[in-house]
């Protein structure tokens, strides 16, 4: 449970709020690189830490991400001409580049060095991975661009999507870090997604209902351990990495490609979940990847011609009572990601977490957020940069294992929790 002050520190990510200016100490995926297809193609509106801003792709192929309204009297730039290496706004011709510098005022002549003393707010836009990368905070600040290891791979051996998701994005998140959840909400689909069949691990979910957890530190988040019993005494673990502030990484199931998380806020109702599916060894199959695409895994179906769900809040989820008293769907959702969405949306833009009674269950919980809120202070109080910013923090994997009652599951840290390139994760 948290105080009222400090949930709302932890919440809010606005320019200025302790959290929002920890979130722009790091690199965070704005857009999928598939959204600006082309170089002078149309621009795409969008909001990032309750900033508007524009994107888009100019003539020479380099990309912006810069304050939607123009700088003369304020029009968006969305309704913008995309030209000759800048963006024009329509209303009186005003130009800007990738870079926010104003290139032309039609009415002013250019000896007046006008247009130089113009500028829009401009942060780097960067491709990596499918994803094109923005860091919002001070140019000091910026650290290297991130390597996590699914961006890091081969094309062919990784998918990413992402959806709308229409609550805060601190309750998506910890979501990302309950492993309890599985052995109830997702229980039917452990038998039938194609992304999750098959695996050994399945049958410790369903078989035990009460995992016990374990949290360990990582230098840049936790490690969280939920134990479940295996046979002949032993335990099976599944290991989940939080990287702050908003990294998550699922525990794979037998070879289907393991999965995760980035929960990047769009403003303090609203946020973008990040899914990705990726494996170290070898591509993803046509079958995997057409899965994917159908919204199966922890990925979604969208309203057509847009990144949100076609199950929202608008119409229940496509809430199925009749699959859900019949017991084919534990929750009535159909889907792995939009079961979480629903249960995460339902409590609300914000939730209360004065109101909460935590288990021991949720100790990953309590400590992320502990983590969360020093380093914020940190930074706001001392000027302390928060950890997770290096590549070398990025390097580590989620995992499934079976374990002797006598072995700690963070004794084989090197050995299936980080990434070694080319080598298999650890699965069950």
């Amino acid at each position: 449970m948290l105080r009222t002050e400090q949930n709302q520190l932890v919440t809010q990510t606005g320019s200025g709020t302790p959290m929002g200016e920890m979130f722009r100490c790091y690199w965070i995926p704005a857009l999928l690189a598939e959204e600006l297809p082309e170089n002078d193609c149309p621009p795409v509106r969008m909001k990032l830490l309750s900033e508007r801003l524009i994107a888009f792709r100019d003539t020479s192929g380099a990309y912006g991400l810069i304050d939607e309204f123009c700088a003369h009297r304020g029009v968006s730039l969305w309704f913008g001409r995309n030209e000759d290496c800048g963006i024009r706004c329509p209303y009186h011709g005003w130009k800007f580049n990738v870079l926010g510098e104003c290139l032309e005022v039609p009415s002013e002549p250019e000896e007046s060095g006008f247009r130089k003393r113009v500028k829009l707010k401009a942060y780097p836009l960067v491709e990596r991975g499918g994803i094109l990368w923005t860091y919002m905070g001070p140019p000091e600040r910026q650290p290297p661009l991130p390597e996590w290891e699914f961006i890091m791979v081969p094309p062919e051996q990784s998918f990413t999507s992402k959806r709308l998701q229409e609550c805060n994005w601190l309750q998506a998140m910890e979501g990302g870090i309950d492993s309890a959840h599985v052995s109830f909400l997702h229980r039917g689909n452990l038998s039938s997604d194609p992304l999750f069949k098959g695996a050994k691990g399945n049958q410790y979910n369903l078989s035990d209902s009460q995992p016990y957890f374990e949290v360990c530190d990582h230098s840049a988040g936790l490690y969280i351990g939920a134990r479940r019993r295996a046979e002949g005494g032993n335990y099976y673990w599944r290991i989940t990495p939080w990287i702050m502030p908003c990294f998550t990484m699922v525990p794979p199931r037998g070879d289907h490609p393991i999965h995760g998380h980035f929960w990047i806020p769009i403003d303090d109702e609203n946020c973008w979940a990040w899914s990705f599916d990726y494996h170290p060894t070898r591509k993803l199959t046509d079958a995997e990847v057409g899965a994917m695409r159908d919204g199966k895994g922890i990925h979604v179906q969208y309203v057509p011609g847009t990144y949100r769900p076609a199950a929202n809040k608008d119409n229940d989820y496509l809430m199925d009572r009749a699959a859900q008293k019949a017991g084919t769907s534990y929750s009535g959702v159909e889907g792995i990601g939009m079961q979480d969405a629903s249960l995460q949306e339902s409590m609300g833009p914000i939730v209360d977490r004065t109101k909460e009674n935590l288990t021991t269950t949720d100790n990953g919980i309590i400590m992320a957020r502990l983590k969360l809120i020093r380093a914020a202070k940190g930074l706001a109080q001392k000027a302390e940069l928060p950890p997770g910013r290096m590549p070398e923090e990025q390097q580590v994997r989620s995992a499934a294992i079976v374990l002797s009652p006598d072995k700690a599951f963070i004794d084989g840290r090197k050995e299936f929790l980080t990434v070694k390139p080319g080598k298999a994760f650890a699965s069950v």
